[in-house]
């Protein structure tokens, strides 16, 4: 398929005179095509057309942005495998990675989609109005509603589920939100592709085409101008926490201040019992060796850190499993920069053992397995040991007594998630799980961080520094919310408000009516 190599902007094709920046394959470690970045003034038309989109489109009823979605989903799967493979040269996931991508991605904006015809989501609450009571009490309704305009900062390291068409987007169109996506310079052809499927679905369904905007380019100055644009009303990120807390201090200088729902860093600490590591000890070097590899440690789940009590055997069999599996590439030559530095901070650090691995090549991408020890005495005295390392390395925590287990856990920073390696009856379970508990999003017991299942009941999130808004996720259903506001209407007349909240309730929304929840007309 061939590339126009330009940003979506007001709902038309724009040729960019920007700075030029270009897409890599990081298999071969070459440049791939050269793109040129949007200006100042491109992003500010999308912003401005993406506002012009808002009147109409929040007003739209659920069902037409479900069909929105749903077209968008489709021709996602249109593309076929000219999407898997432009992806695969920009990122060498490999197709059986990408596939199972497409399909989650597929899969979460057609599970908006169900939602949205479902409707109960906009929490719809109607207190009638009684004119006998003392005061009077007026007639009450209050729903979720749309925000605005939304800038979406996809990442690096999911092209598809976390891309131009990701979990951001498809939660922020779904909440009725027009949204401008500057799309990441590590694969812009994969980005341009995405768009075109956007495009195809907003004219399809009869839906302004400057609904949803996408702005190439690696400016600095263009993603800034983008974050204090007064017109954009919220902003979804997910990239590295040095990045993400740039956008949010920015967003705080706005003359109007922002939420920026921001995903950052996280190591994904994993606890293990005495009385697992005697059972189990080596299943489970083996599952976390497994899990530290994949996807080249490229997961913001991947486990980081790992803290037992010191064991000869186990520090062997993980140091063993380490170095027997697969290596990959990393994405992109900043992400290996990135590593470079963290992994000659973590080694020249006196406090650290190494135990396999570290030596990243400087001609390659392909990078190793690496495996670093410290005690916990050190951890508990050198913050700089809680940051992340952005790809496949793990640091092991060896604690000398259960006391200095839970000391870690206390200390353990704010962390998407928190494993729990226990046995039945473990007696030091409880007291890590209520310890842990205040410092993640997700808790797991008996297994591994690597893998997000998207449903309902997901929480991706988790307090600072994994994410700016630890009471809200950025996967599952409830993503939605974060686009939204509660707005309530008193004695509004029937014709002026929401459908979902007028007397005949022709949706059959489920709604909380005088304290009662029900679907039926009043």
């Amino acid at each position: 398929m061939n590339l126009t190599k330009k940003s979506f902007i007001n709902g038309q094709w724009i040729t960019t005179t920007g700075e030029t920046f270009a897409s890599h394959n990081p298999v071969t470690n070459q440049a791939i095509e050269q793109f040129n970045s949007a200006s100042v003034d491109d992003g500010k038309e999308a912003v401005l057309g993406a506002k012009l989109s808002f009147n109409a489109f929040k007003n739209l009823s659920g069902l037409e942005r479900a069909s929105l979605l749903e077209q968008i989903a489709v021709e996602i799967e249109a593309l076929g495998d000219d999407l898997l493979n432009t992806a695969n040269d920009e990122t060498g996931l490999g197709l059986v990675r990408l596939t199972g991508e497409r399909g989650r991605t597929c899969n979460q904006i057609r599970a908006f989609a169900t939602m949205l015809k479902e409707g109960s989501w906009v929490r719809a609450t109607i207190d009638t109005a009684d004119a006998n009571r003392t005061p009077p009490k007026p007639d009450l309704r209050r729903m979720l509603r749309p925000i605005g305009p939304v800038l979406v900062f996809p990442a690096s390291n999911f092209p598809l589920a976390f891309g131009v068409l990701g979990g951001d987007t498809a939660s922020a169109l779904a909440a009725g939100n027009p949204v401008v996506i500057k799309a990441h310079p590590a694969h812009p052809a994969t980005s341009e592709l995405c768009m075109l499927a956007a495009e195809r679905a907003l004219i399809k369904c009869g839906i302004a085409s400057n609904t949803i905007a996408m702005v190439q380019g690696s400016s600095l100055e263009l993603a800034q101008s983008l974050v204090v644009n007064e017109a954009i009303q919220a902003i979804g990120f997910t990239g590295s926490l040095q990045a993400g807390r740039s956008i949010m201090d920015l967003a705080a200088t706005r003359a109007t201040p922002i939420p920026v729902y921001a995903e950052m860093g996280s190591t994904n600490p994993v606890f293990i019992t005495p009385d697992a590591l005697t059972k189990r000890g080596s299943d489970i070097a083996n599952g976390l060796a497994a899990s530290i590899a994949m996807g080249t440690g490229q997961f913001c789940t991947s486990p980081g850190v790992i803290v037992t009590l010191k064991n000869a055997q186990f520090e062997h069999q993980l140091t063993d499993a380490i170095n027997s599996a697969n290596q990959g590439y990393l994405l992109h030559p900043s992400i290996a920069t990135g590593l470079k530095k963290s992994v000659s901070s973590l080694v020249n650090n006196d406090n650290v053992e190494v135990l396999a691995g570290t030596t990243l090549a400087e001609d390659s991408l392909k990078t190793p397995n690496s495996l670093i020890a410290t005690s916990a005495n050190a951890f508990l005295a050198d913050d700089s040991l809680h940051e992340e390392a952005f790809g496949p390395i793990s640091l092991l925590v060896n604690c000398q007594n259960e006391a200095e287990l839970i000391a870690v856990a206390d200390a353990i920073h704010g962390n998407l998630t928190a494993t729990i390696h226990c046995q039945d009856e473990d007696a030091l379970a409880q007291p890590l799980a209520q310890s842990l508990e205040n410092h993640v999003g997700r808790l797991i017991v008996n297994g591994y961080p690597t893998g997000v299942e998207v449903c309902a009941s997901q929480q991706h999130s988790g307090p600072y520094p994994a994410c700016s808004s630890p009471a809200t996720t950025s996967v599952g259903s409830d993503a939605i919310s974060r686009f939204t506001r509660f707005i309530a209407y008193q004695d509004m007349p029937q014709a002026l408000l929401p459908v979902e909240l007028r007397d005949d309730n022709t949706l059959q929304v489920l709604r909380q009516v005088n304290n009662h929840v029900q679907n039926a007309a009043l």
